[in-house]
């Protein structure tokens, strides 16, 4: 088995044992949703203006739920030098760390988008455009939780500064996601801002794991 499939594999068994994590991001997802209709109104039209941007806040909030124990279990009990010494990459760690947040975070709340914007009163036609953005989305903020994840790495108060670190670089993402449902909605063509998630997905496949394995590096030092 290459060192690569067998660590993503040992992610996922890991993931499956504490599943609690994945039902806790699933369920915030869900109930930081359902609270908007109870402070704003039920006012379809309200609803399903707001319902994009809602729907893109609530899944990167959740998504950063997990991302305390994604090195930091690792870190305490000394596994870290281990998966240093697999024969992978520092790079190739974290992208396998990356790719089993995203099947263990990202495809729930993906999953889950569709219900929560059918409650939302969302546009029919601007659904399939929104999970359309959030596909390639959800792996952004998977790969920039990573990162984030693995600078804070070894830091004392590391739980406050990863929201910190993350939220401002997922700016783009939550702009570009939102607005390509938005366009949809308006009869528009949301083809450019999918597209420009599709670039900064590609940017972020060899950059963030390589700045994620130098932290990890440094971490282990």
């Amino acid at each position: 088995m290459h060192p690569l499939t067998g660590l993503l594999a040992r992610e996922l068994r890991l993931s499956l044992r504490h599943g609690s994590d994945t039902l806790a991001a699933l369920l915030f997802f869900l109930i930081a949703a359902a609270l908007f209709p109870l402070a704003i109104g039920p006012a379809p039209e309200t609803l399903g203006r707001i319902a994009p941007g809602v729907i893109w806040v609530c899944a990167l909030l959740a998504a950063l739920l997990p991302l305390d124990r994604l090195f930091g279990a690792d870190h305490d009990d000394g596994s870290l030098d281990l998966l240093l010494l697999c024969g992978l990459p520092a790079s190739g760690v974290t992208l396998a760390k990356a790719v089993a947040h995203w099947l263990v975070t990202g495809v729930p709340l993906l999953a889950a988008a569709a219900p929560l914007a059918i409650m939302l009163r969302m546009p029919e036609e601007a659904i399939p455009v929104l999970l359309l953005g959030l596909l390639p989305g959800t792996m952004l903020l998977s790969l920039l939780g990573t990162t984030g994840a693995a600078l804070v790495l070894g830091a004392r108060r590391g739980g406050v500064l990863l929201p910190l670190l993350v939220l401002p670089l997922a700016a783009p993402v939550l702009i570009f996601g939102v607005a390509a449902a938005d366009a949809a909605s308006g009869g528009l063509s949301p083809r450019p801002h999918l597209l420009l998630l599709s670039a900064l997905l590609a940017a972020a496949l060899p950059l963030c794991p390589l700045a994620a394995g130098a932290a990890l590096r440094s971490a282990a030092e």
